[in-house]
């Protein structure tokens, strides 16, 4: 089933420059566009596309605002962020309100065919998963207690997905296998073992050494990430919660002298640390 999407811009010329490159490219189906953010919001929660393309700065009102109106209707609906603004806060607050990425200004082709089928790749994975509780019977508005685990379960998931976002990684391969990883722990009611990514491996019929490369070069990626927020702002919220979570702080201090260019090698990638420290945070949030 195709992915559909909808743009909103205040500015015409925009729409148009993203309308040429989604079909162009054959990226999904659009089945909407406005200047106007009130149309907008009215024909969104209609039509309910997959997909929701907003501009951040918009008259009288700002795409973060038109965002938490959707999804206070519609909370199963994605969205990219498209602004110049590159404000930490500012993105920290749209991954809060469910945006998965940012699409800059001015419009470039590579960027956004890039990172739409980033994202469409998590809404198919979704939709997968969504198809697995309907297989499970999960329909009653009134949930078992059953349910309500696997609500908690859920949220858990959401929270570790919602702190990969934050660490600029959910459009990495390995980011994928890091999710899956966690799902099944976290159904499992599992701890994070030795032998955890050996048995994934093993499920999906791949080479572990392929696996531990893809989930490496992720968590690089995002150890690259918040060394740079730390010599940015040594008191970034980002930096300061999740830096010595998810990684070692000698890791951290050699990746910021690196980046400095202080050393030639910069810190290692540990994934036997990130993925405890997902798993550890998102249990004591629940």
């Amino acid at each position: 089933m195709s992915v559909k999407c909808y743009i909103v811009d205040d500015v015409l010329s925009v729409v148009k420059v993203l309308r040429r490159i989604i079909e162009e490219k054959d990226i999904c189906e659009i089945i909407g566009a406005a200047t106007d953010p009130k149309v907008a919001e009215e024909e969104i929660v209609q039509y309910e596309p997959d997909l929701v393309l907003v501009d951040l700065l918009m008259p009288d009102t700002d795409g973060i605002s038109l965002v938490r109106k959707i999804k206070q209707k519609k909370p199963n609906i994605n969205f990219i962020m498209i602004s110049q603004v590159s404000n930490n806060d500012m993105v920290a607050e749209a991954y809060k309100e469910g945006i998965e990425f940012f699409i800059r200004k001015p419009i470039n082709v590579i960027e956004v065919e890039t990172v739409m089928k980033r994202v469409i790749d998590w809404i198919n994975m979704e939709n997968m998963i969504g198809g697995i509780r309907q297989m499970m019977g999960i329909t009653s508005k009134e949930p078992s207690k059953g349910v309500r685990n696997l609500d908690k379960k859920e949220q858990r998931l959401r929270d570790i997905k919602y702190i990969l976002g934050l660490l600029g990684i959910l459009g990495e391969k390995g980011t994928k296998d890091i999710l899956s990883i966690c799902n099944s722990l976290v159904m499992e009611e599992k701890d994070y073992e030795r032998d955890t990514i050996k048995e994934y491996a093993a499920l999906n019929e791949e080479d572990e050494r392929m696996v531990k490369q893809r989930i490496r070069r992720a968590v690089k990626k995002a150890l690259s990430n918040v060394a740079n927020l730390g010599i940015e702002d040594y008191y970034n919220e980002i930096f300061q919660t999740y830096a010595h979570m998810v990684f070692d702080f000698e890791a951290i201090r050699t990746e910021m002298d690196y980046i400095r260019g202080k050393n030639q090698a910069g810190g290692k990638a540990s994934i036997v640390k990130f993925l405890e420290g997902l798993m550890t945070f998102s249990e004591i949030k629940e």
